[in-house]
């Protein structure tokens, strides 16, 4: 696979700058909201955002179970803030009153929502990453962070004691938004386990 196609799940959040961020890395980036998309993609991003909608609305559109299955079958996929919530097999702090998120289980992983605190308590700062050369900027905008990891999740990034980035197989996630930086080795990274480099 020379360019991958890699879609961006487009139902809430900052798609756009993952798409730019995706096609600065040497992607094929298109965004994914129908069945069909999805089927098109040889990996898949799912964005911030607020992921009992997310969650609910991919219910809505009958893209939940596709995904679970096609994640179960091996597809590449790379969460960013809510996007770990939902790659997670638990989600603590779901929700409540029958909007909870729900999760996909693409890492074996337990994950608290919004762990770093409320919008206010939002932050960024140079955090080390396995596998990069030098600190990565890492902007935290009510993040969630991993208060447990399956024996097959590789840690790749902590802060305040927390694992803010993993890794299962295809699948990678992280607490924090690179999109919203000009670093794109993340993003490269991503392509690279896409098309099998990594």
């Amino acid at each position: 696979m020379s360019v991958p196609r890699i879609g961006v799940l487009a139902l809430q959040g900052d798609t756009r700058e993952h798409l730019a961020a995706l096609t600065e890395a040497g992607a094929e980036a298109m965004p994914v909201r129908r069945r069909s998309e999805l089927d098109a993609v040889d990996g898949l991003v799912i964005p911030g955002g607020e992921s009992t909608t997310m969650s609910h609305l991919l219910a809505d559109l009958e893209l939940l179970e596709p995904l679970r299955r096609r994640l179960a079958d091996g597809l590449p996929a790379y969460g960013a803030c809510a996007g770990m919530i939902l790659l997670a097999s638990e989600i603590l702090d779901a929700g409540a009153n029958g909007r909870k998120a729900l999760p996909l289980h693409g890492i074996d992983m337990t994950v608290r929502r919004n762990a770093f605190g409320r919008q206010v308590d939002s932050f960024e700062g140079d955090i080390a990453f396995e596998g990069l050369d030098g600190p990565v900027r890492a902007v935290f905008i009510r993040a969630p962070w991993v208060e447990r990891v399956g024996a097959g999740v590789q840690v790749l990034a902590r802060a305040a004691d927390h694992a803010v980035a993993v890794r299962q197989g295809p699948v990678l996630a992280t607490a924090f938004h690179p999109e919203m930086t000009g670093d794109r080795r993340i993003h490269r990274w991503f392509v690279d386990m896409v098309t099998g480099r990594v």
